[in-house]
């Protein structure tokens, strides 16, 4: 476009020579997403810009594992509901959109990783006799517009209102702000550092591994003279990594910078790591980085797995899982997920527990736990327990 045409003040909204849609209406759903990329040329120290994708195109490695970790876990806990009548529907439990999910834990982990984002969006697209959801499926916050409207969120996709068949989880909120704001926000600069320092890296193995240095020569060496040596040296050196150089002549070579891991910036961008991890809520340990605490704060792995669990994930669990039970079910009934797969106790102590149980007796003089049960608990047995069972 001319650059009179571009921006204020000579841009004119509607302007008949600017975009045009013809023939049929465009369909209500939002269109493709715009994604700002590098083009040939682009300099190689410039970031392009992230437009409405929030945090998805900027995540470091780490942010990506941890989410990733974060919401493998909390899809693959089994759900069940509680205190819910026998008769109630509750089909969605298994797959909510079979026409869009294998399984409910494909759905869960895409409810979850938007919501450590920030915030997540469901959208029902069937309801059941009794009113209640039926199907629904997760919708990219990119594709819906929130706006307040007087104390009241509003919502629309593609300009269509879906308020009445939407569900908004909101990992952090304010009742002046139509949106939700996920811990990277805060860690945004972290983020940002830890893709400098890993473009820093990759830098530095794609120039052979060749630090900045100076080499020395006893004589007095013209422009000329002096670019030549420089470049037989690079050459030399991305052409025999690891081989030891062989200077002769007078000439000398001197580093400039640190050793190899100091170079790298390991400490830092550890640390970096480390606090990206804390973001989430992910032990550092889980992710292969230094906690930088006393190596018996974790007196074992399974401590480690409760620590995960009461710290970080069970706050996001239950937060979502009560949003999802007011927006499914009656007053009463709640959804919940299970997770003793991720921090039941060992062998041992499980077996000590349910001996314990067995021998205390009801008023009736039935234990409370049988050992038809502990079977069925333990897998010890033919029976299949259902964990997803209403109870």
């Amino acid at each position: 476009m001319p650059p009179a045409t571009v921006g204020p003040p000579s841009a004119t909204p509607g302007d008949p020579h600017g975009v045009v849609l013809e023939g049929e209406d465009p369909p209500s759903i939002p269109p493709p997403s715009v994604v700002a990329s590098a083009w040939s040329g682009w300099p190689s120290d410039w970031w392009p810009p992230n437009w409405g994708s929030g945090y998805i195109s900027s995540l470091t490695d780490t942010a990506w594992a941890c989410l990733d970790l974060n919401s493998s876990l909390l899809a693959t806990m089994p759900p069940y509901l509680v205190n819910a009548a026998p008769s109630l529907d509750a089909g969605w439990m298994t797959n909510p959109d079979p026409d869009l999910y294998s399984s409910w834990e494909e759905f869960a982990k895409q409810l979850f990783w938007d919501y450590q984002l920030g915030e997540a969006f469901i959208l029902s697209t069937a309801r059941y006799t009794s009113g209640w959801p039926a199907r629904f499926h997760v919708v990219p916050p990119w594709a819906v517009n929130v706006e307040m409207d007087e104390g009241f969120r509003r919502y629309t996709i593609g300009g269509e209102d879906v308020s009445e068949d939407l569900l908004h989880l909101r990992y952090q909120s304010t009742v002046s702000d139509a949106h939700g704001h996920g811990p990277l926000e805060q860690g945004s600069g972290k983020l940002i550092a830890g893709q400098i320092l890993a473009r820093y890296a990759a830098g530095l193995a794609s120039s052979g591994g060749i630090p900045a240095s100076v080499l020395e020569h006893p004589e007095r060496l013209t422009k000329q003279q002096s670019a030549e040596l420089r470049e037989q040296w690079v050459v030399a050196r991305q052409s025999a990594l690891g081989e030891p150089a062989v200077l002769s002549g007078g000439v000398t070579w001197k580093p400039t910078q640190l050793n190899p891991k100091e170079m790298a910036l390991l400490d830092l961008l550890q640390w970096n790591d480390a606090r990206i991890a804390i973001l989430l809520g992910v032990p550092p340990f889980l992710m292969g980085l230094p906690s930088g605490g006393d190596p018996m704060t974790y007196a074992n792995v399974n401590a480690i797995f409760d620590f995960h669990w009461r710290a970080g994930l069970r706050p996001k669990a239950e937060t979502v899982t009560s949003g999802l039970s007011e927006w499914l079910l009656p007053r009463g009934t709640s959804v919940e997920i299970n997770q003793d797969a991720y921090v039941q106790p060992g062998p041992l102590e499980r077996a000590q527990t349910a001996a314990i149980l067995n021998g205390i007796r009801s008023d009736q003089g039935v234990p409370v736990l049988s050992v038809e049960q502990i079977q069925t608990a333990e897998r010890l047995n033919n029976a299949t327990p259902l964990e997803g069972a209403i109870r």
